[in-house]
C-alpha cells in the first residue's frame, strides 16, 4: 500500500513499501485514551479500590500481609551469616581482633558452603552471581581472612 507522491518527490525504495507509516502524536494519544482504563487502581479516591479502608464493600479483617520472615532457606542462612559477621566485627571492635577476624572469615566460608549446597531457587540472597563465582569469592575471602588472622605475628606491646 503506497501513498501517492507529489510531483518532484522521489519514490521510497521498494523494500520500504511494506513498512507501516509512523502514526502522528495525535493518533497515538487517541489510541491511548481509547485503551486506557478510566478507573486507576492507584487512585486513593477510587471507591472500587479494595485497599481503601473507607470502602464498605472492602473485605473485613483482611489486611495486606507484611512478610517479616525470609521466604527461602537461603534467606534464613543469609541472616545467620550476617549475624556471625556482625558478631565478628563486635569482637574485633571490643579488643580481640584475631578472634573477630576468625568469626568474619568463618562466616564467609560458611556462606560459600551454603551457596554451594543450596539450589538457586532456595539460595535467596546468597545467590548473587553464578554459583561457582559466588563460592570462589566468598570462600576465597573467608580463607584469606582466616589465614591472615592465624599468621600475622603479635606486635610488640600488645
Amino acid at each position: 500500500m503506497s501513498r501517492p507522491q507529489p510531483a518532484g518527490e522521489e519514490q521510497p525504495p521498494a523494500h520500504l513499501d511494506d513498512v507501516p507509516p509512523v502514526p502522528s502524536a495525535e493518533e497515538v494519544a487517541a489510541e491511548l485514551e481509547a485503551v486506557a482504563d478510566p478507573a486507576d487502581p492507584a487512585d486513593p479516591a477510587d471507591p472500587a479500590d479494595p485497599a481503601d479502608p473507607a470502602d464498605p464493600a472492602a473485605p473485613v479483617g483482611k489486611e495486606p500481609e507484611d512478610r517479616r520472615h525470609p521466604s527461602t532457606v537461603g534467606g534464613l542462612l543469609y541472616l545467620f551469616v550476617l549475624a556471625a559477621g556482625a558478631t565478628g566485627v563486635f569482637i574485633a571492635w571490643s579488643g580481640d581482633w584475631r578472634l573477630g577476624v576468625r568469626w568474619i572469615g568463618g562466616a564467609l566460608v560458611g556462606a560459600a558452603t551454603f551457596r554451594l549446597v543450596l539450589p538457586r531457587r532456595d539460595a535467596g540472597m546468597l545467590a548473587v552471581r553464578h554459583r561457582l563465582l559466588d563460592c570462589l569469592l566468598l570462600g576465597g575471602v573467608g580463607a584469606v581472612l582466616l589465614f591472615l588472622a592465624q599468621t600475622i605475628p603479635n606486635q610488640p606491646g600488645t
